[in-house]
């Protein structure tokens, strides 16, 4: 059965895209610590622990996260982006990418933004423009 990550990079459940390319897809957090909090995943490996993905999927989902990462730093005001890889909540290999200021910015135990669908679509639709500048 499909993860609701694979789901989501299908387009089957609605999500805020900020990139995508054949192989990965980046999207924002639903549950944020931070305005621009993204999620990056393999489209075509379901695995759950980053560690179990082959040599090429692995760099390949590291680059793309990259790439987000530095459109996100353009986008959001930040004094850098966090990298997390948790694995705990969903069955499907993610990197979290979340903008810091401080190092308390990156505890997940702590409560998630609530924001508006018009603010999630204005941040995505903003790191998106950056991503494309990439």
């Amino acid at each position: 059965m499909p993860t609701i990550f694979t789901k989501i990079a299908k387009g089957e459940i609605p999500s805020y895209k900020v990139a995508e390319n054949d192989d990965f897809y980046a999207f924002l957090d639903i549950n944020p610590l931070s305005q621009g909090h993204t999620l990056v995943i393999p489209k075509n490996v379901e695995d759950d622990y980053i560690f179990h993905l082959d040599a090429d999927t692995y760099m390949g989902l590291c680059a793309f996260a990259r790439k987000v990462a530095l459109a996100i730093g353009k986008a959001i005001p930040c004094k850098r982006v966090g990298v997390a890889v948790l694995g705990m909540e969903v069955p499907h290999t993610h990197i979290h990418l979340v903008p810091l200021n401080s190092e308390a910015d990156l505890d997940f135990r702590k409560k998630k933004l609530e924001l508006s669908p018009e603010e999630f679509k204005s941040i995505a639709s903003t790191i998106s423009a950056e991503y494309e500048k990439l």
